[in-house]
């Protein structure tokens, strides 16, 4: 038994008139969260980053050669506010690890662009999260791995379809 079944146990015998099973897997989820926060937050930590600076360099390596996007394109990736992108910019340059250009393509425009001390950190920050994340999924063999992978991506695109 987890902590989970305990809470589960409570809930039917103090409400049997509820169906209290959600709490079965989404309350696993919502612990599994914030363990993996916790976790995520430590490996981060250890490359002297924030975990929404980790989420920033990160949008701006997946991109691809020249590691670049528009503050817009990073708030549709970091789902944050414009104002909130605008600040986290700010600060990663003034660190050194983005800076902003002009956008050939609107000359009003700016595209953030990953600097090299940006990519170097994110690139090592993600081995040590993968290293991190791949013993929390030790416990599962490959094919629990997929069929997890797969509910919790329809469970997602259920909530969030976007």
């Amino acid at each position: 038994m987890d902590e989970v079944d305990r809470i589960v146990a409570a809930w039917r015998r103090e409400r049997p008139d509820l169906d209290v099973a959600p709490l079965e897997v989404l309350s696993r989820v919502s612990r599994l969260s914030r363990l993996l926060d916790r976790a995520r937050s430590a490996a981060f930590a250890r490359h002297g980053l924030e975990t929404w600076e980790f989420d920033v360099l990160s949008a701006l390596r997946r991109s691809g050669d020249p590691y670049q996007l528009s503050p817009g394109q990073l708030v549709g990736v970091t789902m944050v506010t414009s104002g909130t992108m605008t600040n986290r910019i700010d600060r990663l340059a003034g660190r050194g690890l983005v800076r902003r250009l002009p956008d050939p393509a609107d000359g009003r425009g700016v595209m953030v662009r990953l600097e090299e001390g940006g990519r170097k950190v994110a690139d090592a920050a993600l081995a040590d999260l993968l290293e991190v994340e791949s013993s929390v999924l030790a416990a599962l063999d490959p094919g629990e791995h997929d069929r997890l992978s797969g509910l919790l991506r329809d469970l997602l695109t259920a909530f969030d379809p976007s």
